[in-house]
Formats: C-alpha cells, sequence, structure tokens
C-alpha cells in the first residue's frame, strides 16, 4: 500500500529539505567543517532563490535548534510584528473587515532574516557573506524552474501585467512565463545580498553580522520598504488599491527574540513547538488527547486510526482558535490545556461518529469565540495569490511554505520552517529585488481576541517547525509546508513512528489525510465542517468506512498529502533523513 524505502544514512552530516538545491548547499557546507547551523543558514537563503513561490526574504521563519554543546534547545522567533499603524480603527476606516490576502496591507516586518542572522551569529561557525555566497550564485546566474514556479507565476499573470509590473519584470523576463527547465536570474535580489555582504564589517564575526542585521533593520532595506509603501497603492483582493502600513521605524523596533519550546511527553518521546504565537501547541494537544489511545492495535492505514487522529485534531484546533495568540498582549492558558485533568474530559467527546461541532473547552477565567462564519462577511472564492493553503478541494495543488532538517557531526539540530513572501503575495520593491509576506491576514478585525490585530503584535502563524527526543535525548527533527495541515501531517508522521515501528521514509511515504473541520488561518478564512481529504491509496473501505462514521470524507490524488521531511540521530549515533516524494522536490541527502 506504501513504499517501503529506507532513509538516508550518513555520520558526517544529514539534509532534509523540500527542495533538491537546498539540501545540497547544507550539505555542501558540512563538508566544509560549517555545522548545522551555518547549513541551515545557507540552505535557508538558497530558498529563496529556488522557491520563490514558496517564500523570500520579506517572510517569516520559526526555528527550533539544539545545541549540542550546551545540551539545550531553543526557538528562534522569526515572526515579524504588524506595523504601529496597523490598527482595527485603520482597517475599519477603509472598510475591510477581513484582512486581505495580497498587496501591501497585510505586510509585517520581515522575520526571517533576523531569525536566519541570530542563529549564525549566536551558534554558527561561518562569516554572513560565505554563507550568502549559494544564494548569490544562484540568484546571480540563474537558478532552474521548476513546473510550481511555472504554474504560480501563470496564475497571476493578468495581476502582473496590468497591475504589479515590477513583479512583471522580475518573474515575466521579456514578457514571458519562465518554462520548467529554464534558468530564472533574479539580479535585483543578487544586488541587494551583495550589498548586504559589503555592510559586514566589524572586529569580530559577530559585530559583522550584527553590522548586516542594521542594515537590514535600520538602513537601506527598511529605507527602501517604506519608501515603496508610501508611494504605491497597490492592487489586492478587496478589489481596491491600498498603500503600505510599514515604516522604517517598524523594522528599527523590532528584532528575532530566543525562546523556549513549549513541550509535551509522549510514551518516551518530549516533543518541542514554538509557542501559543504559532498554531505549533495544537500538536501537542493531540498528543495530550491521544495519549491514553491504544493507537499501536490500530491499523495505521486504517480507518478507525484515521477517525481518532480526525477527531482530536478538531478538538485541538478549536481551542487553537479559541485561545492562541502573541501572549506579549495577554495570558494564554496552555498549561490548562495540556493539563491531564482538562484532556480527560476533552478525550471523552471522541466518539465512534465524527462530530460536526466545533468545540473549544472551557479554562476558568477565559472565555472562548470562535468565528465559524467569517467567510460569509467577507469577499468569499478564490483569488490568484492569495496565500499559502496548499490543498484545494482533492489536495495538494501547491506548497507555499519550505522546510529544512539539518543535523551535523557533532550532534546539533535545526528544524526550520520559512515561508512568505511569496512572488504572488505583493510587487517586487524594485530597489531590493523581493516582495514583502502577506502573514497579517492571519489576524482577526473583531477586538479582545486573542488573535486580533493590535501594533507590533505577533499574527498566529501556522508556521511550525517539530523536534523531537527520545527519553530525553535529542532524536528528530521534522516538519512540512501545508498551511493549517503542518500540525496534521506531523503528528500522522510521529505517531506511525512511535507506535508502529516505521522510519522517517516510510512514515513520509506512508498515504496520509487532513481535515478543514475548522476556520482557515487564511483570508477568507474558510470553514468546512466535517470534511476529511484521503489519498488516493486508500482503499474504498476506509472511504466507505469513514463516510458510515458521518465524516464527509473524499479522496485526493495517491500522493497529495503533505511535503514532510526529516532527520533523526540513532541511539548508535548513526544519522538518518527521509524527505517527502511528492511534488517531485523534496530531497535528503547524507554522508
Amino acid at each position: 500500500m506504501f513504499t517501503t524505502r529506507p532513509e538516508i544514512a550518513g555520520t558526517f552530516g544529514v539534509v532534509a529539505s523540500t527542495h533538491w538545491l537546498a539540501s545540497q548547499v547544507g550539505m555542501a557546507v558540512l563538508e566544509r567543517g560549517g555545522n548545522a547551523f551555518d547549513a541551515a543558514v545557507a540552505a535557508g537563503f538558497t530558498l529563496h532563490v529556488a522557491e520563490p513561490h514558496l517564500n523570500g526574504p520579506g517572510g517569516d521563519g520559526p526555528i527550533i535548534i539544539h545545541d549540542a554543546r550546551s545540551g539545550r534547545q531553543h526557538v528562534i522567533c522569526g515572526q515579524g510584528v504588524a506595523p504601529a499603524n496597523a490598527t482595527l480603527a485603520k482597517f475599519f476606516s477603509l472598510g475591510i473587515d477581513l484582512i486581505p490576502a495580497t498587496g501591501l496591507l497585510p505586510a509585517m516586518v520581515p522575520g526571517a532574516f533576523d531569525a536566519w542572522c541570530v542563529m549564525l551569529r549566536d551558534w554558527g561557525t561561518w562569516e554572513f557573506p560565505d554563507v550568502l555566497a549559494f544564494a548569490i550564485g544562484y540568484a546571480r546566474n540563474g537558478c532552474h524552474v521548476v513546473s510550481q514556479i511555472t504554474g504560480t507565476i501563470n496564475s497571476v499573470r493578468e495581476l502582473f501585467e496590468a497591475e504589479w509590473p515590477s513583479s512583471a519584470a522580475v518573474f515575466m523576463p521579456n514578457g514571458a512565463v519562465p518554462q520548467p527547465g529554464s534558468l530564472l536570474r533574479r539580479p535585483g535580489l543578487a544586488g541587494t545580498y551583495e550589498r548586504l555582504c559589503r555592510e559586514a564589517v566589524g572586529a569580530t564575526r559577530e559585530a559583522r553580522i550584527d553590522a548586516v542585521r542594521r542594515a537590514w533593520y535600520q538602513g537601506f532595506v527598511a529605507e527602501a520598504v517604506e519608501k515603496f509603501c508610501r508611494n504605491n497603492a497597490v492592487m489586492d483582493v478587496t478589489g481596491r488599491r491600498h498603500h503600505g502600513l510599514l515604516e522604517g521605524s517598524d523594522f528599527a523596533a523590532w528584532s528575532a527574540t530566543i525562546e523556549d519550546p513549549v513541550s509535551y511527553d509522549y510514551h518516551g518521546h518530549t516533543v518541542l513547538k514554538c509557542g501559543v504565537w504559532s498554531q505549533g501547541p495544537a500538536f501537542l494537544q493531540m498528543l495530550a488527547l491521544l495519549r491514553d489511545i491504544d493507537l499501536a492495535a490500530m491499523d495505521p492505514l486504517g480507518e478507525e486510526f484515521v477517525h481518532i487522529v480526525v477527531e482530536a485534531a478538531k478538538l485541538a484546533f478549536a481551542d487553537r482558535e479559541a485561545y492562541y495568540g502573541d501572549p506579549n498582549f495577554g495570558p494564554v492558558p496552555l498549561s490548562a490545556l495540556l493539563s491531564d485533568e482538562y484532556n480527560l474530559a476533552r478525550r471523552a467527546l471522541i466518539g465512534r461518529m465524527a462530530s460536526m461541532e466545533l468545540r473549544p473547552g472551557t479554562v476558568p477565567g477565559f472565555t472562548p469565540v470562535v468565528d465559524y462564519k467569517a467567510q460569509e462577511r467577507g469577499i468569499t472564492g478564490p483569488s490568484a495569490g492569495a496565500g499559502e493553503p496548499t490543498v484545494a478541494r482533492l489536495g495538494v495543488v501547491a506548497g507555499d511554505t519550505c522546510h529544512v532538517d539539518v543535523i551535523d557531526r557533532w550532534g546539533n539540530m535545526v528544524s526550520a520552517t520559512p515561508s512568505g513572501g511569496w512572488l504572488q503575495s505583493s510587487p517586487v520593491i524594485p530597489e531590493l529585488g523581493f516582495c514583502l509576506g502577506t502573514r497579517g491576514q492571519m489576524f482577526w478585525l473583531q477586538p479582545d481576541l486573542p488573535n486580533s490585530l493590535a501594533p507590533r503584535k505577533r499574527p498566529r502563524t501556522t508556521l511550525s517547525p517539530s523536534m523531537a527526543l527520545r527519553d530525553g535525548k535529542p532524536w528528530m527533527s521534522f516538519g512540512t509546508p501545508g498551511g493549517e495541515q503542518q500540525d496534521q501531517w506531523s503528528p500522522i508522521m510521529f505517531l506511525r513512528m512511535v507506535h508502529h515501528g516505521m522510519n522517517i521514509q516510510q512514515a513520509i511515504d506512508a498515504p496520509s489525510f487532513h481535515t478543514e473541520h475548522w476556520p482557515s488561518s487564511f483570508w477568507p478564512r474558510p470553514a468546512r465542517p466535517g470534511k476529511v481529504v484521503i489519498e488516493g491509496r486508500y482503499g474504498d473501505a476506509v472511504l466507505n468506512g469513514l463516510r458510515a462514521r458521518g465524516h464527509l470524507a473524499e479522496k485526493g490524488g495517491d500522493w497529495s498529502e503533505g511535503r514532510l521531511t526529516g532527520a533523526r540521530i540513532a541511539a548508535d549515533g548513526q544519522l538518518f533523513a527521509g524527505a517527502n516524494p511528492r511534488g517531485m522536490q523534496g530531497y535528503a541527502v547524507g554522508r
């Protein structure tokens, strides 16, 4: 029913990514003496060039790391914040009640750049120009176009030609959409990176990296963004043109933060996630709900496994909707949401039949509010460039996010999920050669919700890298693109490894599934109660069994669910990695 391919093995280092070029670059750094942090940064900047439809310099990048020297794990928050001028009153004055998915209004301070730089400064060993050399070379000389890039540009071609000429100039050179296999050059982006490298001046490596950060957040990059937002009214999915709200002061006031990961212990494993400014703790809540259910006795490809995991996801994501948000702006009761007492009561809600309700739990002192009807108030229907949702009616159509996993010979580990700043999100800023991200669409414009818009606040992102310990020791780095599906596909992979003995590659290759039961984090915020999509490789008995339980189940393509990658350390020190065959871009390499 699924392939049994072995994992890639190595003792020197392993790299797995959603694009083969990033994996090769990461391994090249490891082979030249760099550590996992150097390799991940080089791979991350290469992804800006190799997968511009999935991420860019103007986007976001949460990262989880394990530092072998100290034996500690850290989260580097690369989720930028809202501009100071981004207020509820501002959007109401524009007649907007759902933040648009494209253009300049949803642009946040770009967070991925500083997250990469902070990791390089504090844990890496290479100089900034050295890790940027790969990306600069591919931007200057050209990177091979994959079919998804061609398809994405075709989907926004009319918008580029009519409204976003700076994007047309970059992504439709000579007026033509680049074809698969051709070389796409990014001289503007190469010039920006080269200028940043020239800014790397200082007495120490750390000082030189900080000089680059200042050039971005207090220098020419911030200045170019403010100028573009002030002087350009840009067409977005509202059907109107709007100026951006970002100013240089927003850049200067923000920097990536280093935080402790949140965690949950599950059957001898500890899963680590980013905080409640992300959806990551929903993974942990699923584990808390599933902990006392005998998943090992279930067929990992059977109907009962699908049903139980889907029902647990419905409960966990209902709490995501009701409680998660930037904790700097209000308390989030995560300890209660992960507690045994709370999940004992929640687990009792999982029955034999599918639930059609969105049922957040009750936590003393909190009032859960979920907007299940948001789409009815906004502009409905698909729109070119609208964003990260990677699942259409019958499965994956694009993956507007990337992922990188790296483990080096010393045992350092990185799990990073860069995204945003997609070529289809907003117009290219000519002086910089890249566009801004649109993560602000994830805020709600109703007051007093955990994820309500506020100046200098982080939107609750779907980006969700994962790391796991086994018996207290670093074990696995893993993750996937996929918007709402990231913390569905990743738990499915993890559970099959823990309970059914699959290796990384087997767990990735096995047919998977997702539900779209709750409101999407992306404009126009649709919810599809009861909907479950399973891959076409599932037998009809599974599909019919799910329907008999009340799920609105349907089949997608045979290889349509997820773009997972992972890397792990075995008890004897061997390194293993696996990557997704779906989409024909994922790649794992080991030496």
